[in-house]
């Protein structure tokens, strides 16, 4: 069993190029699998069977999963049967007969425009070090809809200030440009020009975000910062996800084409990006309710 979860771990990350979170939320799943299969008996993964995998769900459903979990615990059963049979580990592969249940998608919180712009200018008043990045984080959050993972990961070689565009490797290594404005524009030089050298340090290395201590951004510290002006601000809880939100649905609003938008977020399927025309349409629902007297 351990070793069938060391070569389909290898597996993912050499082959399928899966990102290091994908790898461990699928392991995961796999050793909470085996360890259900083994309490049944299951002596080898050759052994597993529909019926083992079915148990497995139904149990994890018992302990409260979410929809949501559920059809990634299904995904990674599948995606590990398969796998198995292929490797010859399996005579068949139950996956392909496991349903699970369709993920219901929540439409995704969106600031209004006027909010966000009070969220990313929040900081300006504040000329340290810490202030200037902080002003530069949300301006690029907001202005790219980056992931904070990939805002994390940018070098100073990344940025093209002639173009003000951005170089970003998102999930499966894959990497595209994303423009930027003047007030992101702004925001950098300032961050380069003041910030930047008051922070850098010999752990800083080719980072362009810094932390308090010099070394490289890291997403947890990005994400306390946003919900930290947020909340300073008089705004919502809000995510540096919940930035990208905004910046995908605010594109739309302005009439940018939905290819576009997927090439500028990143998603690979287009039926990622859609879900922001459903936010479009249930807010030009609510301004409809609350304006038209015959609504």
């Amino acid at each position: 069993m351990r070793a069938a979860v060391d070569d389909f771990a290898r597996h993912l990350a050499a082959e399928r190029n899966r990102s290091a979170h994908t790898v461990r939320a699928y392991v995961g799943d796999v050793v909470s699998l085996l360890a259900h299969a083994t309490r049944a008996g299951v002596a080898a993964p050759g052994d597993l069977t529909l019926a083992v995998l079915r148990g497995w769900l139904a149990r994890r459903r018992a302990a409260g999963a979410a929809r949501t979990s559920l059809a990634r615990h299904a995904a990674a059963a599948r995606t590990f049967t398969g796998w198995a049979h292929r490797e010859g580990l399996l005579a068949t592969d139950p996956g392909q007969r496991l349903a699970s249940p369709k993920a219901h998608r929540d439409l995704p919180t969106v600031l209004r425009a006027d909010q966000a712009e009070t969220l990313v200018t929040a900081p300006a008043g504040r000329d340290d070090a810490v202030g200037l990045r902080d002003r530069l984080v949300l301006e690029l959050l907001y202005a790219t809809g980056i992931r904070v993972s990939e805002l994390c990961g940018l070098d100073l070689g990344d940025v093209d200030r002639m173009r003000r565009v951005v170089r970003v490797v998102g999930k499966g290594d894959k990497e595209r440009a994303v423009p930027y404005g003047l007030p992101a524009e702004q925001a950098l030089a300032a961050w380069l020009r003041h910030g930047r050298p008051a922070l850098a340090g010999p752990a800083s290395g080719a980072a362009l975000l810094l932390g308090a201590r010099g070394g490289r951004l890291q997403p947890t510290a990005a994400r306390r910062l946003v919900d930290g002006h947020a909340r300073a601000a008089g705004l919502p809880h809000t995510s540096p996800h919940d930035l990208r939100h905004s910046a995908a649905t605010h594109l739309l609003e302005g009439g940018a084409d939905l290819r576009s938008v997927q090439e500028l977020l990143g998603h690979t399927s287009l039926s990622s990006t859609q879900i922001y025309t459903h936010v479009s349409i249930e807010r030009l629902r609510s301004a409809y309710e609350q304006a038209h007297p015959r609504a």
